[in-house]
């Protein structure tokens, strides 16, 4: 599992680096915490960054589960599939908001393909014994 592994940590350092630029929005900005609106540049980071760790919800588990009972190659490429949409997703959001379809997608069918993954993983296992 080490491929999937790295996959996942990369993309919690993706995170952190959305963290830090949340914080320099806030600088940049002026909104003292815990304020979390009344600028709309610090408000589409705080975003962004927020949509992110929503996200790592589904994700985490998931690429757990579809690495170790499907396989190291499909966890890591769909995790790698998850990186680079939060990447366009951050990136679009914060240029601006309506764009951020793209990012949005692959995502979706990151998280979407590990959890099935991991799903159609463990049917498997529990009907293996009987074919």
């Amino acid at each position: 599992m080490v491929f999937s592994i790295i996959g996942g940590m990369l993309v919690l350092l993706q995170y952190l680096y959305f963290s830090v630029e949340v914080g320099r929005a806030r600088g940049r900005t002026g909104v003292a915490a815990p304020a979390v609106s009344g600028n709309e540049e610090f408000e589409r980071y705080y975003r962004a960054q927020l949509n992110t760790a929503e996200q790592l919800v589904i994700f985490g588990p998931a690429l757990f589960a579809s690495a170790w009972l499907i396989g190291d190659l499909y966890g890591a490429v769909f995790a790698a599939v998850f990186f680079v949409g939060r990447a366009l997703y951050f990136r679009n959001y914060v240029r601006e908001p309506g764009s951020r379809g793209p990012g949005m997608l692959l995502t979706m069918i990151g998280n979407l393909a590990l959890i099935l993954g991991g799903l159609v993983g463990a049917v498997l296992k529990l009907v293996a014994p009987v074919i």
